[in-house]
């Protein structure tokens, strides 16, 4: 059984206002209701609402006028973070001369597919197993997890490799807006099958990666499960200070 965590209160608050700026509830150039309001609405506190208004602001949802209050500026243009190329590599890269197909089709979801796609245990889902190689050696063993159902109808099922990646190949197929994805990062050994496939000892550590797609509803569409040799990769990123 999948164990549901309720959201913090901000972010509650920080995704009712995005959700009313992109429906156009909240048009641009629309006053946001005021703290008091959003307090009594959301029934939290005046730090909860000012931390989720900041996030807002941060991210280019709103704009702060001096004695005037907060307005709509419109969903901001989305940029792509540094921190996010990995991710957005595992997802939209294609199969080419570098990357082994190892396995494809249906097998029972694992169980930590299983929680990220919010199925139960051993439910079927399409599996595409492959190992990304570069001059340096392999470089990522990932396995990308699709319900059995969203698979239909597309070549994910198929072993040809697929020339655009999975995140195009379904939004093209299948008509799907993907909204945005969560990343989940961890250090630790390889088994002994990851190590030999990645031509590294089982006491080099590895990272793992699972990215999650979801659409706009808040539903997670499909995941993938990536284990990268850490003196292999270099992860830089950047970020505001407070």
């Amino acid at each position: 059984m999948a164990i549901n965590v309720p959201p913090p209160k901000y972010a509650v608050v920080v995704n009712a206002v995005q959700q009313r700026i992109e429906d156009g509830t909240y048009a641009p150039g629309a006053v946001i209701p005021s703290e008091t309001q959003l307090m009594a609405e959301f029934d939290t506190s005046r730090p909860t609402i000012v931390r989720a208004l900041g996030i807002l602001q941060q991210d280019g949802w709103i704009e702060s006028q001096q004695g005037k209050g907060r307005y709509v500026k419109g969903r901001p243009t989305p940029t792509v973070q540094q921190t996010a190329d990995r991710a957005l590599e595992l997802l939209d890269q294609g199969e080419d001369a570098e990357v082994t197909l190892l396995r494809v089709g249906a097998v029972m979801a694992p169980n930590r597919a299983a929680a990220a796609l919010d199925l139960e245990a051993d439910t079927p889902v399409i599996l595409r197993r492959r190992l990304v190689n570069a001059e340096v050696g392999p470089v990522e063993l990932s396995a990308t997890y699709v319900p059995v159902e969203l698979s239909a109808g597309t070549a994910l099922s198929q072993k040809t490799p697929l020339t655009d990646g999975v995140l195009r190949h379904l939004a093209d197929r299948k008509g799907i807006v993907f909204d945005h994805a969560t990343e989940r990062i961890s250090a630790r050994l390889p088994t002994t099958e990851e190590a030999e496939l990645l031509k590294i000892t089982e006491r080099d550590a590895v990272l793992t990666l699972l990215v999650t797609v979801f659409d706009r509803a808040g539903h997670p569409q499909f995941a993938v499960d990536a284990v990268i040799p850490a003196n292999r990769h270099e992860i830089e990123g950047s970020f505001p200070l407070p």
